[in-house]
Formats: C-alpha cells, structure tokens, sequence
C-alpha cells in the first residue's frame, strides 16, 4: 500500500532548474500533456486556455511523431470523457 507522506528524496548531487516566472500562458507542452491524459475533456481544455478541439488537434499533430499522433487520435475519437458533452 502507497503512503501518502512520503517524501521523495533526490540524490545529493541533484541540482533542481531555475524556477521559472508563470506568465499565466499554457505552455505547448502543457497543451500536450493534457489533451494526452484522457481525463482532461476537450472543453475543459478549452475553458483553460481559449483553443478549440481543432486546434488542439493541430498543437498535437505539430509535437508528436505520426504514428503517435495516429495513436492518440484512435484512442481519443469519439470518447466521451474527452467530450464533456457527451457525458450526459
């Protein structure tokens, strides 16, 4: 069983980035990530960061190798958690 008070210990020579200033912007990355994870709708992509389904598609299409983007796009057709609407 998985504690949650677990601290994650990082090896001594670990040398963290530069804390970078949040401008408020979603980042392409950011975008990826969660058009990726499938718990993340469509409109509440939207709802965050102003860009419709067709032009998530175009980020992802633009970041991901063909064959993942093919993937990604067969397991996200049609699914209703993608598409908030069509959970009710």
């Amino acid at each position: 069983m998985r504690s949650h008070n677990m601290v994650k210990k990082f090896p001594d020579n670990f040398i963290s980035s530069a804390r970078r200033e949040d401008d408020g912007c979603i980042t392409d990355s950011e975008l990826v990530a969660m058009a990726w994870d499938d718990e993340t709708s469509f409109d509440n992509i939207k709802a965050q960061s102003g860009l419709a389904e067709k032009e998530i598609i175009k980020i992802m299409r633009n970041h991901m190798q063909p064959s993942s983007f093919r993937m990604w796009r067969k397991r996200v057709s049609g699914r209703a958690s993608k598409h908030a609407a069509k959970l009710f």
